[in-house]
């Protein structure tokens, strides 16, 4: 079990060895380790697969379960979501309880469900040589992450509220972008807010449903397109997705794919299950592949995920 201590909006490691006890009372052999990089987060998952444990549970949020799977991708050790972050979509995604002060006990809680939970195979997204499990987004969103991240951890006691107003702000100074895409073959042309490629159900720190028919085992990312150019059009966006009634307009489009290329005519800004990516270019290039991550899943989850 690793924690990050600068992790999500509070002090990890007495709760993350409270979650170690329960293990421990379900017949698990734990050892605990800190990580103080990045770096050291994604090693010592290389190294839990190179021995053949039978998983890594990580405590953290999205972009910490990121550094993860990277040292985890095709490996027989199975991932375990502790959800210590700020948002823990990928955990809601999964029925996992979020760490918050009316719910502190919440990584024993998770601890008990993925105690006794079953590994299943989900599928990874690659954007050229990087992993992502929940998203890849390129437009407005990670230009708005670009700019908010990373955060003190005082600031993350105000995740929604801070990030709603952050977005606004920055959404006067965003007029969309021009994108060519091929997916599987077919080719789209637009002037979008922004491109999201998601592999899950839920987005916008998990309060809203995007993709209602996701499926982590089914080979395929659903691409979701934005139209617009304003503040008004941003707004109006935001607006539909959270009264999950975006595929009901004109301004949104899907396309399901296994293979995408994305060409602008201008600066990406390009993010990454939530986290921003360093990107110079103007082209990229997604694929999925397929079941080549083991992840602990509860028995019951809020969503048919396989």
């Amino acid at each position: 079990m690793v924690y990050n201590p600068y992790a999500g909006r509070y002090p990890s490691w007495l709760l993350s060895e409270r979650a170690a006890v329960v293990l421990r009372k379900a017949g698990w052999q734990v050892e605990m380790r800190q990580s103080h990089t990045a770096t050291e987060i994604t090693q010592y998952a290389r190294e839990a697969a190179e021995v053949g444990l039978d998983a890594y549970f990580i405590v953290g949020g999205d972009g910490t379960i990121n550094l993860a799977v990277r040292g985890l991708v095709g490996s027989s050790t199975a991932l375990g979501v502790l959800p210590g972050g700020t948002a823990n979509v990928f955990a809601q995604e999964l029925g996992l309880p979020g760490l918050s002060w009316t719910r502190i006990m919440a990584l024993e809680e998770s601890a008990r469900l993925l105690a006794e939970a079953e590994a299943h195979w989900v599928d990874l997204g690659w954007c050229d040589t990087k992993p992502f499990l929940l998203w890849a987004g390129i437009g407005l969103d990670a230009f708005i992450i670009h700019h908010i991240e990373p955060r003190p951890r005082w600031e993350k006691h105000f995740a929604a509220v801070g990030y709603a107003a952050t977005a606004v702000w920055h959404a006067t100074d965003w007029h969309g972008i021009n994108m060519r895409m091929i997916a599987d073959g077919k080719q789209i042309d637009g002037h979008f807010l922004m491109s999201l490629a998601s592999n899950i159900h839920l987005y916008a720190g998990g309060i809203a449903q995007l993709s209602p028919r996701a499926r982590l085992d089914d080979g395929i990312l659903d691409l979701w397109l934005f139209e617009g150019d304003t503040l008004g059009d941003a707004v109006q966006c935001a607006w539909d997705i959270f009264a999950g009634r975006h595929e009901n307009t004109g301004r949104v489009r899907q396309v399901s794919f296994n293979s995408l290329v994305i060409e602008t005519e201008s600066e990406m800004y390009l993010q990454l299950d939530g986290e921003p990516i360093n990107y110079k270019g103007q082209c990229v290039e997604l694929r999925v592949q397929e079941k080549a991550l083991r992840v602990l899943v509860p028995s019951n989850t809020p969503w048919r995920l396989f």
